[in-house]
């Protein structure tokens, strides 16, 4: 009996035997161990690091655009989004030491924790005091969303979920909460769309004539200012420290970790929205080669202008600023003739000022590289025409010629066809045009009367700048936003035209 009750508990003790020597090896780690767990701590350390960091930089480059930006969503949106960034910073700084101060305001780094390599604690540091500096942003972008809101309506932002609040003034009607991803509505709508300006199907023929006092389309009209925004001063040193801090962390990660620039990406994607790729240059390099040629990018006209009732930061600059028409020569003074080139619907058009005109055709699928000065690739009468067209030297005779081939109503040119502004947008074909450009005195745009003490400089005043020429263009790629790659060359540059009656 008592070896049966020995036999019974033997089994019993064995496993308690080795679940005790199990225990005592998993206490003892191998310096293995302890070397793969460390590994992991460090790499946790630096992900966790990299993607706050991340975080920081991306919010300085919307909080960037959000301080000149007119509208008050955007900075509704990056003021919520300040507090949430800086609140995940603090708990993630309080993870790894419990008092974030103590650590990066001892004045002997040398008795950091031990937790922190070096490389940590600079990455620990200048995050603790990119977020100090973050935070101070939090009053100057309430200050100017209040200014914001003089320039659109700022809806208030819905309750708690599962509260309800009525309209303050008709209790039965619902409130409307705003949309942070769309625009504010501005306060001056209803803004007159006159001569069609803001089409794409604009009409030239409603251009003004220079030398009379005409009718406006809206008696007393004045279209909205719209408003020049500065960022604050405050804003923009606190900023710099911010990512002054942030880059003495970057260099502290190990090779592995990359980062993005936001501004960066978006000054990339700007471009390929307006400008050309970088290549284009490149695969059309012999002909840029040539004397007076080019290579630009044809957008379509709405990509120039400020859609109706929305409200613009007029001290930005604007797509025609930031991507520049090609210049044709050399400026003289203020006067700069270009190749001002875009799409109205499917037609090239030239963008005319002033008394400026210019007519093209379509030559078919002719090369560049056979048009010479005196055009003997292009069929004879339209030859003789771009060749010998004389433009007129009187103001109202030169306008009347620009309404010609604006319309292609009474042209007396003896030719079996119309010549007009434009013509329709074909790739792979050349066209010919001949682009009159003029500087008229202020004076003279603006009928203004010329002060008694200014009249000595009369003549100077009246000077008339202006360039005529020949140039040649070809589409070479089509987008699929519909813009072009056009190749360009001045053919010949023809007598300065003169303007005798002002």
């Amino acid at each position: 009996m008592r070896y049966i009750f020995l036999g019974f508990l033997f089994p019993i003790w064995l496993t308690c035997w080795q679940t005790k020597v199990f225990a005592m090896e998993s206490q003892t780690p191998s310096p293995l161990h302890h070397t793969l767990a460390s590994e992991s701590t460090d790499e946790n350390f630096y992900t966790q690091a990299s993607h706050i960091i991340q975080q920081h930089l991306d919010l300085i480059a919307r909080i960037e655009q959000a301080l000149v930006n007119p509208d008050a969503n955007r900075l509704r949106d990056v003021r919520g989004q300040l507090t949430s960034q800086m609140k995940a910073t603090e708990g993630f700084l309080q993870r790894q030491h419990p008092v974030a101060q103590v650590v990066c305001n001892s004045p002997d780094l040398s008795s950091a924790p031990e937790q922190f390599t070096k490389p940590q604690l600079t990455i620990y540091c200048s995050l603790y005091g990119s977020s100090q500096e973050l935070w101070k942003l939090a009053p100057v972008l309430d200050r100017s969303l209040s200014r914001r809101g003089e320039l659109a309506l700022v809806r208030k932002l819905p309750l708690v979920s599962g509260e309800r609040q009525s309209d303050p003034i008709l209790s039965i009607a619902p409130v409307q909460h705003p949309h942070l991803n769309k625009p504010a509505t501005p306060f001056a709508i209803w803004e007159a769309n006159l001569a069609g300006q803001f089409a794409d199907n604009s009409d030239n023929s409603t251009l003004p004539i220079i030398g009379r006092v005409g009718k406006t389309a809206i008696a007393n009209y004045n279209p909205p200012i719209q408003p020049a925004i500065t960022p604050p001063q405050t804003a923009l040193t606190i900023l710099a420290n911010a990512k002054q801090l942030l880059s003495n962390a970057l260099v502290s990660f190990p090779s592995d970790y990359q980062f993005r620039d936001a501004q960066t990406t978006a000054a990339s994607l700007d471009r390929f929205t307006y400008s050309l790729d970088p290549q284009e240059g490149q695969t059309y390099a012999k002909f840029l080669q040539l004397p007076r040629t080019g290579i630009f990018r044809v957008l379509a006209a709405s990509a120039y202008e400020r859609p109706l009732n929305t409200v613009w930061n007029r001290l930005q600059p604007s797509v025609s600023e930031r991507y520049p028409f090609p210049a044709l020569k050399d400026a003289q003074g203020s006067f700069k003739p270009s190749l001002a080139l875009k799409l109205v619907g499917d037609r090239f058009q030239m963008q005319h000022l002033g008394v400026d005109y210019s007519f093209m055709v379509d030559l078919g699928d002719i090369p560049l590289e056979k048009l010479d000065q005196q055009l003997q690739a292009v069929a004879s009468p339209t030859r003789e025409f771009f060749l010998n067209y004389q433009p007129p030297k009187q103001l109202e005779n030169l306008q009347i010629d620009r309404r010609r081939f604006l319309t292609g109503k009474d042209q007396n040119w003896n030719l079996d066809r119309i010549i007009l502004t434009d013509a329709t947008a074909k790739l792979n074909h050349t066209y010919l045009m001949r682009s009159l450009q003029f500087q008229l005195p202020e004076i003279i745009l603006h009928g203004q009367l010329v002060p008694a003490e200014k009249r000595r400089y009369l003549d100077a005043l009246q000077q008339v700048r202006s360039s005529d020429m020949l140039i040649a263009f070809r589409p070479v790629r089509r987008r699929h936003d519909g813009s072009y790659t056009v190749l360009w060359r001045v053919v010949r540059e023809l007598p300065a035209p003169q303007i005798l009656d002002l």
